[in-house]
């Protein structure tokens, strides 16, 4: 088990924190520092585990800051960016070990079409105007005072014929 300063155990608690997995962060922590250490030593800087609940105040208010300002900040985000996700996708049907594989491409074009559709979004379309932003169209209403009477003459009639 790798002996870890203060700066490992933040980067650990910020990656954590952003929901990356246990085996998400430990690969981070290789890349990063260099040093190996296990998923169950990772999983206790998680304060939301069961091994982590002995975390330490300072770490387990630095895993909650982090957290809530990830869920805020998430325009902020690459993938957030409809251009970039297409750009992604469109990445993924350029190359040439996915272009002998229709299905997955049919299931990149599919996606693509939902995400460009705005089909994961929570944005109604409401047109407060007429069609494509021109007046709204008005209907002549005309009104007419009938009288009892009229009425049940024209009721008959219509009984009559049906």
């Amino acid at each position: 088990m790798a002996t870890l300063n203060q700066k490992h155990k933040l980067f650990i608690v910020r990656s954590l924190a952003q929901w990356n997995t246990p085996t998400e962060t430990v690969e981070l922590v290789q890349q990063e520092f260099d040093i190996t250490i296990s998923r169950q030593q990772c999983e206790a800087y998680d304060p939301t585990k069961r091994t982590g609940q002995n975390l330490s105040k300072a770490l387990s208010d630095e895993f909650y800051k982090t957290r809530e300002q990830f869920r805020k900040n998430t325009d902020e985000m690459p993938l957030a960016n409809l251009a970039v996700r297409l750009r992604h996708y469109e990445n993924l049907l350029n190359n040439p070990q996915n272009k002998r594989n229709p299905i997955l491409q049919l299931t990149i074009l599919k996606q693509v079409a939902e995400d460009a559709g705005g089909k994961y979004t929570n944005q109604t379309k409401t047109e407060l105007t007429g069609k494509d932003g021109k007046p709204l169209q008005t209907e002549n209403i005309t009104y007419v005072t009938a009288k009892p009477g009229d009425i049940k003459q024209v009721l008959d009639e219509l009984e009559s014929k049906y």
